[in-house]
């Protein structure tokens, strides 16, 4: 895989590269419906998870043969991604069949198409503590080549806490939807640990914000395809079919635990980051758990 990885730049005050920014006027004028229903994440934030449980209460009964034969990124594709091996995220929402349509992005509050908003769509965001999300974001960029080189781990961190990653800073992101959540309805927050801890509560609190009533024998099949272990052996839902990820590096699914940052941060960095959060942490009611 001789991929050149991708520059970082500044765009609009967010620091992106061009793979989620070169088809900007088009993802801007994105025409949403009102079943739409958008999953919003930072990254590595639980994204497709939240995909495939949303995908499976849907279209599970009505249409088993998409698990097995379609992968995950294009029943929910990625709004803003341009590659040529993938296709364009729009031209992929655009061609879906079906009702409602999911669609997930990483962007931060302001960078959202209006037309979701005009629409009144549906939006479930996943947020994830900044500890833990930094961990999975570094193993991420190390094989993924569509992303930047990150560097060693030391390197990264630094990275991570200055906000010169892609999607830019995890605060302004968790913290812009936050607010935005305070004034709409239809946006419904989780927590990646709530989901680690009890995923059939969350998948419940899911279901009674979309309306949805799923039989016990449906909602069983879901928690068994949702099992971490379970969605990482499915070549359909763990990206092994996505051409620019580089395997032998790292698993696009690796651990999906809480606390995994504990193996990661000297006793040193750890001080230093808690330092650096409470300053940049302004919204005490956005409360994180950094151990379940």
């Amino acid at each position: 895989m001789n991929l050149t990885r991708p520059e970082l730049f500044d765009f609009h005050g967010v620091s992106m590269t061009n793979v989620f920014t070169d088809n900007w006027e088009k993802i801007q004028n994105f025409q949403a419906r009102p079943d739409d229903i958008l999953i919003a994440t930072y990254p590595k934030t639980g994204n497709m998870w939240v995909s495939l449980i949303l995908d499976l209460l849907f279209f599970g009964k009505t249409a088993p043969e998409r698990q097995t034969s379609i992968p995950i990124y294009e029943r929910a594709p990625f709004l803003e991604l341009t590659d040529p091996s993938v296709g364009s995220g729009v031209d992929l929402a655009e061609n879906l069949t079906t009702s409602p349509r999911l669609i997930k992005t990483h962007f931060p509050i302001q960078f959202v198409p209006k037309s979701f908003w005009e629409q009144n769509c549906k939006i479930v965001y996943v947020a994830r503590n900044a500890k833990d999300n930094m961990v999975s974001y570094f193993h991420f960029d190390r094989m993924a080549l569509t992303q930047p080189e990150p560097g060693d781990w030391n390197t990264f961190l630094d990275k991570f806490m200055e906000g010169k990653v892609v999607y830019g800073s995890w605060y302004d992101h968790v913290n812009g939807w936050w607010k935005k959540k305070q004034t709409h309805s239809k946006l419904h927050y989780m927590f990646y640990e709530d989901m680690i801890e009890d995923t059939g509560r969350e998948i419940d609190k899911l279901c009674s914000f979309l309306g949805l009533s799923p039989s016990v024998e449906e909602k069983k099949q879901i928690m068994y395809g949702v099992q971490f272990d379970n969605m990482k052996k499915n070549d359909m839902a763990n990206y092994s079919t996505a051409p620019d990820m580089d395997f032998k590096i790292s698993p696009f699914m690796r651990k999906g635990k809480v606390g995994d940052w504990k193996n990661h941060f000297t006793v040193a960095q750890n001080e230093e980051f808690e330092e650096d959060y409470k300053k940049k942490m302004k919204d005490h009611t956005l409360q994180f758990r950094t151990e379940v």
